[in-house]
């Protein structure tokens, strides 16, 4: 499953290269990058949202077949299906057109989080050499090969520490200029996206990594909720993963280095942007309108023509 993670990273690699050759910042380059992926997957999106709209506002015929039939599953089930057919949707409709965006949002992850291999593109066999040899180094530890994720973006912060020893791990040239070139651009807004916020201290400026993880994935939630209309229906468990999936990310953004958590950032801010644009394209209430002009529209037709007939 990583191998298949890993082809779209790197596929999605070559993008991030070329943005990082324009803008020389890694930081900028995310921006402008995931700005570019969420343009290429919008079709999707849209029809995801369709899908989801759509079953927002069968909602009150849903509950009162439910209510109607609560003590015989199989007739429930055969309504169900009738007002699905009467209204044209599919509540299984938007599953499909999720995972396209979900592969390319992991294709993403990977393109950050392993940027020797997906982004500079250099062989997996001689960044795995370079690891093995650094970690024999006195005062140099970046674990075990294969062994976590972002081993790869702990390399390049103990490169970028020790230059000199660029020229002994990696012996192709395009390779040397390339790596001392991506070492210069992680410093944006005052953070060294190599850097751990865990390890820079829990009262340092990079504590906002985190936080600002935590806050915009909320909010992207919410919003989606809102502008389908089932911020009121989560409940139990569903109100659990609301707050803990943040949570668990935030943890995790603090851990590791900065570079991931500000992606996740990045992804959470234009979703939310996305959904609040979206809500106004097809939210249900604009859905509910488009149905009922539509319906008028019909009523109208069959009035003219049923008027032609009589005279």
């Amino acid at each position: 499953m990583m191998q298949i993670f890993g082809f779209f990273g790197s596929i999605l690699g070559y993008l991030l290269w070329g943005l990082f050759y324009i803008f020389q910042n890694f930081g900028v380059s995310i921006i402008f990058f995931t700005i570019i992926v969420k343009i290429v997957i919008f079709p999707f999106s849209v029809k995801q949202q369709k899908s989801m709209a759509n079953t927002s506002r069968l909602q009150k015929k849903q509950r009162e077949i439910q209510a109607k039939y609560a003590n015989n599953k199989q007739k429930m089930n055969e309504e169900m299906q009738k007002l699905y057919q009467k209204e044209g949707v599919s509540p299984t409709g938007g599953c499909l057109t999720s995972i396209v965006p979900f592969l390319i949002m992991l294709g993403i992850f990977y393109s950050v989080a392993y940027p020797l291999t997906n982004t500079l593109h250099i062989s997996e066999q001689t960044v795995n050499n370079a690891m093995s040899y650094i970690n024999t180094i006195p005062g140099f530890s970046i674990g075990a090969v294969g062994n976590g994720m972002y081993q790869q973006i702990s390399l390049i912060e103990a490169l970028k520490n020790s230059p000199e020893l660029i020229s002994q791990l990696f012996t192709n040239s395009a390779d040397v200029a390339n790596i001392n070139m991506f070492m210069k651009g992680f410093n944006f807004l005052g953070f060294d996206l190599l850097a751990s916020p865990s390890t820079e201290g829990f009262l340092s400026i990079y504590i906002l990594i985190p936080v600002l993880c935590f806050v915009s994935n909320v909010a992207a939630q919410l919003i989606t909720m809102k502008v389908n209309g089932t911020a009121q229906t989560q409940q139990g468990c569903m109100k659990l993963m609301l707050i803990g999936m943040p949570l668990f990310s935030a943890w995790i953004a603090y851990t590791v280095p900065a570079a991931v958590g500000f992606y996740w950032i990045c992804s959470s801010v234009f979703s939310l942007i996305q959904s609040i644009i979206m809500g106004k394209l097809f939210g249900p209430a604009q859905l509910i309108a488009k149905s009922e002009a539509q319906h008028v529209a019909l009523l109208e037709l069959q009035e003219a023509k049923a008027e032609k007939i009589s005279n």
